[in-house]
């Protein structure tokens, strides 16, 4: 298995820095604003031969013991207790703090090795950068800087030199699962009771999770990642930097994904922006299954109303399986996890092109294309084009013309005989080029040239018989 090394250290001392730096990536969120990261962000790594896995963790503060940041502290303990190797950031320009010596003992008690590293040195001489964190006790200070990647590849190799190489498994295809949805609708609490552990923090503060969180597990020998993301508001009420930056997250979060499980919360009602972000996710061609949540605390009442509004309002979902659940309870998430399974099964499906041509002409002989103008369309063959989402090419004549009901006809026999569900599907349509068009008909020949033609007939007609 790969060594799993943890980054810890106080607020904005540059762990979401290095993390990138680390792994290659910018799949943590670096702003000036302490306290950005929150949750456990895993990520993979490489020195030379050698690969690992790098953990990003909040803002330590194992002094404080209520609120957000006693959150913080014990995910960032868990994932202490979880590490091989331990690399504790501090901040060089501002200089050993009581807080790092409160971090410093903390960690030596952990029974993990820790690496001390003294950060954003850049132009600053070595041995003064470090000088006065060697009274953290925790040994050699190494001077590294997470922006500019100096001394960063001496300190790794160094963490990882006692870690044994060994040869990676090929990566297995499973499952990307975005969770997204306006924010305090229930997120971070699906994604626990999907692992079944407290892997995200779970707070009845809106806005609590700021990054895209990935999470693996498994369940039934089947591995998932989870990603779970900031909640997205509507436009205008999106002020603030680093909830742009989340927004911009979570949409990139949702383009990576394969499944988006789009939450709802059911003690509110189905705003705009829930159908925009469900538009987005469509736009993307993501396999989508909609989770109400919070079912458990609404009345029989509500519960009409809601229905009603997503009738009304989320219509254009309807290849899309909808669950009533409560994440906080675990009520019908397990049905809801199967859905997520068909989901991506019809988004990454294969589809053979005899069998598309097949249901193609079947559904063309059962009713035909409407003439339009002087031509009738006519859809001869098909072909996949592309999965997640699902794409096939109809190749014909004068396809342009189709109407748009029969476009929809055509993807509703494809759906049917292939059992699509819970993906959108394209069908495109591409008509077959003319190899006249654009030339200039010839003119017809001429009387001379009709004289000359038999002329030169009979002569060699008279010459050879």
């Amino acid at each position: 298995m790969k060594p799993t090394i943890v980054l810890v250290g106080r607020p904005n001392v540059g762990k979401s820095t290095l993390f990138n730096r680390l792994t290659k990536t910018r799949a943590a969120l670096v702003h000036d604003q302490p306290g950005l990261t929150r949750d456990r962000h895993y990520g993979h790594g490489r020195v030379g031969g050698k690969p690992y896995l790098v953990v990003d963790t909040g803002g330590f503060e194992p002094v404080v013991d209520s609120g957000i940041l006693a959150e913080m502290a014990r995910q960032t303990l868990q994932a202490v207790d979880e590490g091989d190797a331990i690399v504790f950031l501090v901040d060089g320009r501002a200089g050993a703090t009581p807080q790092d010596k409160i971090i410093a003992d903390r960690l030596r008690r952990s029974g993990r090795p820790v690496f001390l590293a003294v950060n954003k040195t850049e132009g600053m001489l070595s041995d003064v950068a470090v000088a006065e964190f060697h009274e953290l006790g925790l040994g050699r200070p190494y001077p590294v800087s997470g922006a500019h990647g100096e001394g960063v590849r001496e300190l790794m190799e160094l963490v990882l030199e006692s870690f044994e190489v060994e040869p990676e498994e090929a990566a297995e295809d499973h499952p990307r699962i975005a969770i997204v949805g306006r924010p305090n609708v229930g997120k971070s609490t699906l994604v626990n009771t999907l692992v079944g552990e407290e892997r995200v923090i779970a707070f009845d503060q809106p806005g609590t999770t700021r990054d895209s969180i990935y999470v693996d597990f498994e369940r039934a020998g089947r591995n998932y990642t989870l990603i779970d993301t900031a909640g997205v508001r509507r436009k205008g009420k999106v002020t603030e930097t680093v909830e742009k930056f989340s927004v911009i997250k979570t949409l990139q979060a949702i383009e990576d994904a394969n499944v988006a499980v789009l939450v709802l919360d059911a003690k509110q009602d189905i705003a705009e922006q829930d159908a925009h972000l469900a538009g987005f996710i469509l736009e993307a061609g993501r396999a989508l299954v909609v989770a109400i949540n919070k079912w458990d605390d609404t009345d029989d009442y509500r519960r009409s109303q809601v229905k009603q509004e997503i009738a009304r309002k989320l219509d254009f979902l309807s290849f899309a399986k909808f669950h009533y659940i409560s994440a906080l309870k675990n009520t019908g998430v397990p049905s809801l996890l199967k859905s997520i399974d068909e989901a991506y099964r019809a988004a990454m499906i294969k589809l053979p092109t005899p069998r598309l041509t097949a249901v193609l002409q079947e559904a063309v002989a059962r009713h035909n294309p409407a003439r339009a103008g002087q031509f009738r369309p006519k859809p001869k063959y098909a072909h996949q084009g592309g999965m997640n989402p699902p794409i096939i090419v109809v190749h014909g004549n004068h396809l342009e013309s189709l109407e748009g009901g029969y476009q929809r006809y055509l993807e509703n026999c494809f759906r049917e005989a292939f059992d699509i569900q819970g993906t959108p599907l394209r069908v495109e349509f591409k008509t077959g080029s003319n190899p006249f068009e654009g030339r200039k008909p010839k003119a017809p020949p001429s009387k001379g040239e009709v004289h000359k033609a038999l002329r030169l007939r009979r002569q060699r007609v008279k010459k050879f018989g």
